[in-house]
């Protein structure tokens, strides 16, 4: 199923705020806007730490910022989450695996949740 976001929502946010490229570079410490431009355009995702501070500048929670990314890795963290839940003998572990079990499912079911806003 194809995501029905774009990897991220930088460059509407950038212009929500009427920053330019070098502006918000600077505030993500980098040298200049050259950074900021490949990550609007998909052709590089920001580290930890530069995401984190895209957070902090454009004051959306990261899920919203990089919508597309995150759907796509909550569908790869669910599938193996589905294969962990089919692997483990629940038997074995008794009523400290229902416990695990339970969270496990949960992570291979994501509840559908509405739609963010850029």
């Amino acid at each position: 199923m194809a995501s029905s976001h774009l990897p991220n929502y930088l460059h509407a946010n950038r212009k929500r705020l009427g920053l330019s490229q070098d502006e918000v570079a600077f505030l993500l410490g980098a040298e200049n806007g050259t950074k900021v431009c490949r990550y609007e355009r998909f052709t590089r995702e920001p580290g930890f730490h530069a995401a984190l501070a895209c957070e902090v500048v454009f004051q959306r929670p990261l899920r919203e910022l990089f919508a597309g990314l995150y759907e796509e890795i909550e569908r790869e963290v669910a599938a193996r989450a589905k294969r962990l839940v089919l692997r483990t003998d629940w038997v074995k572990l008794g009523n400290k695996g229902s416990r695990k079990r339970e969270v496990l499912e949960g992570i291979a079911a994501p509840k559908k949740r509405k739609s963010q806003r850029p």
